[in-house]
């Protein structure tokens, strides 16, 4: 059976359904002036045309040559914007041998790189530094599991250079890519063949210092740390930088445990020291998520903050400034490393000079929790 519906129509599609008695055709049709004409997408030939010069001019106008005059630029720019004119992106790549893609590689698992506001706010820094550029970010998320795969992908001509921040002495994918690729780490290199690689860091020892050098001038002398992963320069420049200062006051340094930057790992490894049963008046913790969980083992301990225990943590994130009491911390400018790790890039992919070691400072924040 066939059933035919009209509408005042000059375009129809037809549909068949199936039912219990057969094939039902449906036959729609819609009126004409309801249709939206679809206009032609621009091309390279058409900007030709309405600017009066050849495609080859417009070419080299989209990417940028210096062969073309200011005059010629500024005719064939108005052409394409009354076009709205978007060039090909793979066309680009092929004259240019440029993908005006960059790599932002995070060795860590999902769930670390959503909840560490370290994190977040490097990879911030680097977004809005790429967002007034032709480039675009393709975040990789690469586990151990997944090291060699994301290896090969940025080896293959996918990219045109990489972003590599929180990197562990482990990722021996990542530690070479720079003889091959242009690369900007964010932390310092842990192992020898890295030490030509280009890095933006802070002074995570000089930092862990001060604030231990702190908790010192308040009158505690047991001061026991929370110390980061040891594969990771922070985890080990900060323990670094608790040692020195507690060296040169000839005061025991016994008193480490370790934990992974989360707050769990920060709260078991205080329930560590304490079951020491070794007296601690001081603490200094390798980052604030850390601090955040070693202040709630200290409250269900019975002890006070800064009474029985002074506490200072490193980074400077909503963790340390919503504790109760808020938490001495030191800042360290997350958001300008991720910029500047961008801008190195840019500079080594388009063949300019750029310094190979860039050094930022810290700043230390004197909060209630120190006393």
């Amino acid at each position: 059976m066939a059933v035919s519906e009209d509408v005042s129509a000059t375009t129809s599609t037809t549909e068949s359904v199936s039912g219990h008695h057969g094939a039902l055709s449906i036959q729609q049709r819609w009126p004409a002036d309801s249709l939206t004409e679809v206009k032609p997408v621009p091309t390279l030939e058409m900007v030709a045309a309405l600017a009066g010069v050849s495609r080859a001019t417009v070419s080299r106008v989209v990417n940028s040559s210096p062969k073309v005059t200011p005059q010629i630029a500024e005719v064939v720019n108005n052409a394409i914007a009354q076009l709205n004119y978007v060039p090909n992106r793979a066309a680009r790549s092929l004259a240019s041998r440029r993908t005006q893609a960059i790599a932002l590689v995070v060795p860590e698992s999902t769930a670390k790189l959503f909840t560490d506001p370290y994190l977040a706010s490097v990879i911030q820094g680097i977004a809005l530094a790429l967002a007034d550029t032709e480039y675009t970010l393709n975040m990789l998320i690469s586990s151990d599991t997944r090291a060699e795969k994301t290896r090969r992908y940025l080896l293959g001509g996918n990219v045109d250079g990489a972003l590599v921040v929180s990197h562990h002495s482990g990722d021996q994918s990542f530690g070479h890519l720079g003889q091959s690729l242009p690369v900007v780490f964010g932390g310092r290199p842990l192992l020898p063949g890295e030490s030509s690689s280009y890095f933006v860091d802070v002074d995570n020892a000089a930092g862990a210092a001060g604030a231990t050098a702190h908790i010192l001038s308040t009158g505690r002398r047991q001061i026991a740390t929370i110390a980061g992963p040891q594969d990771m320069p922070p985890g080990v420049d900060r323990l670094n930088g608790w040692r020195r200062t507690l060296a040169m006051h000839g005061l025991d340094q016994s008193l480490v445990e370790y934990g992974d930057f989360t707050p769990l790992s920060g709260a078991a490894a205080m329930r560590r020291l304490l079951d020491r049963g070794r007296p601690i008046d001081g603490l200094f913790v390798a980052n604030d998520q850390m601090a955040a969980g070693a202040y709630s083992v200290i409250y269900e301990r019975g002890l006070t903050i800064p009474g029985d225990i002074a506490v200072a943590g490193f980074d400077d994130n909503y963790f340390g400034a919503t504790s109760t009491p808020p938490l001495t911390t030191v800042h360290q400018p997350s958001h300008e490393l991720g910029a500047m790790m961008a801008e190195i890039l840019m500079a080594l992919i388009e063949g300019k000079p750029a310094p190979r070691v860039t050094l930022l400072p810290t700043t230390l924040l004197v909060r209630a929790s120190t006393g």
